[in-house]
C-alpha cells in the first residue's frame, strides 16, 4: 500500500499546523513555505482537509486556519480518509459492479473486510499529535 503523493502531502502540511496548535493561526501558504509544499496543492488541502473537519478556516481580520479539534484526536486515518476516501485496499469490498474477472469464484473476497479494518485499525493507533513531535536523535 502505498498513499498518494496528496495524502502524503496532507499529513505533512497537519503535521505542521498542529505544531501552530496553541499559537496564532496559520495560513496555507505559511504552511506551504514552512512545508516546501506548493501553495495552489496546500490550498487544495486546506479546503479537503477543512471540508473533512480536520481543519477550521476563519476569513478577514484575525482569520487563518487551525486545527479543527485537538492533535491528540486526530489519527492518520483522519487524513488519508479526507483526501483518499474510504480506507481499501482493493474495489471488490465496495458495494456495486467491479470489473474483476475472479470476483463471482474468488475465496480471498469475503476476508478483505477484516484485511481493511486491520490496516484502517493501524492508521486510527498513530495520532497527529505523535507525528508532530520534533524527531529524536
Amino acid at each position: 500500500m502505498r498513499l498518494s503523493n496528496m495524502a502524503d502531502y496532507a499529513v505533512v502540511m497537519m503535521s505542521a499546523a498542529a505544531r501552530h496548535c496553541g499559537g496564532a493561526r496559520t495560513s496555507a501558504a505559511e504552511l506551504a513555505a514552512e512545508t516546501g509544499i506548493p501553495v495552489p496543492t496546500a490550498q487544495k488541502l486546506v479546503s479537503l482537509l477543512t471540508r473533512a473537519g480536520l481543519l477550521r478556516s476563519m476569513r478577514g481580520t484575525g482569520g487563518g486556519i487551525s486545527l479543527g479539534r485537538p492533535a491528540a484526536s486526530i489519527s492518520l486515518a483522519d487524513i488519508v480518509e479526507a483526501i483518499e476516501g474510504p480506507i481499501a485496499m482493493t474495489a471488490c469490498v465496495d458495494q456495486g459492479a467491479h470489473d474483476c474477472g475472479l470476483e463471482a469464484c474468488c475465496t480471498v473476497k469475503p476476508h478483505w473486510g477484516a484485511v481493511n479494518q486491520a490496516v484502517r485499525g493501524a492508521l486510527t493507533g498513530v495520532t497527529l499529535a505523535s507525528l508532530s513531535q520534533e524527531a529524536r536523535a
